[in-house]
């Protein structure tokens, strides 16, 4: 590493310090006792580097001969990521705590996982992409397995394994197919093999399976599998993990590679990422309807909305890859949100996560059942929440790049999908009678659904200077 390198790497680089100090610190300074003290520090260090990354600006630099790329569009991922991050532990660490799961390894986990996306949406080599992408998910499959006294918990974590390795290896197979047809691993240097807008098949091939290995990490159709027993199986707050920051990662990854390393041929990629999006919109859009478990439900609903955002990337514009990132913005909010209530379902001092319960729940708590409404509302795309802009700024994207029929079939899935998001809605005021499920929050997770249902709302004037920094993104990516 030489002088040059290190400012670039600073955030990445005070992570991993951390990670280490706090783990020292944790074996030797009492384990778990130290649990919510390391998880609030966790959370501070996310939100000061996000901080720093966000006010340091400037054109885009490379380190280590191009393998990391810091640019515009990778400050706006690892800020939505690391914010997102630190929204999670703070809002999960009284959840945890009454639920016996407060284990000081947790927080050291997350930012690991979290060191990983960091490297994924800079790398500018497939080494350092599959470096970034193997840290976010080695730490990842430990913490679904995390409650070890539950067999829903271990399985979660040995399908994730399971299936993880599997998508692993796909990706590495298309790797070394385009390493074998360029000569190279480095994307400047694969996409200066891209002559005229053409590429060897044996490289197209690579690419497949790259994109592949990736659309695993978003849960795209038909590589989802894992996710409705994952997002079930796995303690509450990973799940709102795992639908949060590294999704947004994921779906900057397949941008970062699409674009930088392919972006001579989006002919060819772009119909492949339809496709996905396509299946992923109209499966989460069904299979959703029959859920009877919130957390099943969300998974499904993940499912869909990564549809929604490769609807952006299909584009093949900067004007899509601008609609992705504000569309994966608004998502990561509404779940915070989302996930803040349903850490709080519990009845008889036991987490309940039944959409049965919620029969009548406005009666007993009419402000929270309020805010869920508004929250449900916008992740269905009702006007005139921000859930709608997001799903109107990629369908726009879409029928500006002339896929007219793309931004068709995301609207018609987008219908199908309101009907489970209203069925909760339905419960909550005109379900049967019944005792409703008791809401027990702590101030974060008020402050959290109250918050972002407000967001909801008064975001729709500007977007909180969002598409701003999108478009400076986007175009920096694409320039």
């Amino acid at each position: 590493m030489t002088g040059v390198d290190f400012p670039i790497l600073l955030p990445e680089i005070l992570l991993a310090v951390y990670a280490m100090a706090a783990l020292m610190l944790g074996v030797y300074g009492g384990k778990d006792k130290l649990a919510g003290l390391v998880t609030w520090a966790t959370a501070g260090l996310f939100v000061a580097l996000a901080l720093l990354i966000a006010l340091r600006g400037g054109v885009g630099a490379e380190a280590f001969g191009g393998m990391f790329v810091d640019d515009a569009f990778a400050r706006f991922a690892k800020v939505v990521i690391l914010i997102s991050a630190a929204g999670v532990l703070v809002m999960a660490q009284d959840y945890m705590a009454r639920r016996d799961l407060a284990r000081f390894e947790y927080p050291i986990l997350a930012t690991l996982s979290v060191i990983g996306m960091m490297v994924m949406v800079s790398a500018g080599d497939l080494m350092a992409l599959y470096m970034g992408l193997e840290l976010q998910s080695l730490a990842l499959y430990v913490m679904a397995a995390m409650r070890r006294e539950s067999a829903k918990s271990t399985e979660a974590g040995l399908k994730y394994f399971v299936l993880g390795a599997l998508s692993s290896g796909l990706l590495l197979y298309g790797a070394s197919l385009v390493y074998g047809f360029a000569g190279t691993t480095d994307f400047a240097g694969i996409a200066s093999t891209l002559t005229e807008g053409h590429a060897p098949l044996g490289l197209l091939f690579g690419l497949v399976f790259l994109i592949s290995g990736m659309a695993f990490k978003v849960s795209a159709v038909p590589f989802h599998m894992w996710t409705p027993d994952v997002y079930e199986g796995a303690p509450t707050p990973v799940t709102a993990f795992f639908a949060t920051a590294p999704k947004v990662a994921a779906m900057a990854l397949i941008a970062r590679v699409i674009q930088d390393a392919f972006g001579g041929i989006p002919g060819d990629w772009s119909q492949v990422l339809a496709a996905l999006a396509v299946l992923s919109m109209f499966l989460g859009a069904v299979a959703a309807i029959g859920q009877r478990d919130i957390k099943r439900l969300m998974a499904y609903s993940s499912i869909a909305h990564m549809g929604y955002a490769l609807v952006g990337l299909a584009a093949a514009t900067p004007q899509g890859v601008q609609a992705t990132l504000i569309y994966m913005a608004i998502y990561v909010t509404m779940n915070l949100g989302t996930f803040a209530f349903i850490l709080s379902m519990e009845r008889d001092g036991r987490p309940v996560t039944e959409i049965g319960a919620l029969n009548q729940f406005a009666r007993a708590e009419p402000l929270k059942a309020l805010a869920m409404l508004v929250l449900l509302f916008s992740l269905a795309g009702v006007p005139p929440m921000l859930g709608f802009f997001g799903k109107f700024y990629v369908l726009r994207a879409a029928v500006d790049a002339g896929l007219v029929w793309l931004a068709v079939a995301g609207a018609v899935a987008s219908v199908i999908g309101a009907f489970y998001y209203l069925r909760i809605v339905y419960f909550m005021y005109f379900g049967a009678e019944q005792d409703p499920v008791q809401s027990r929050m702590s101030a974060v997770q008020w402050l959290m659904l109250v918050g972002v249902a407000a967001v909801m709302i008064l975001g729709v004037v500007n977007l909180f200077g969002i598409e701003a920094l999108a478009l400076d993104a986007a175009e920096a990516l694409i320039g």
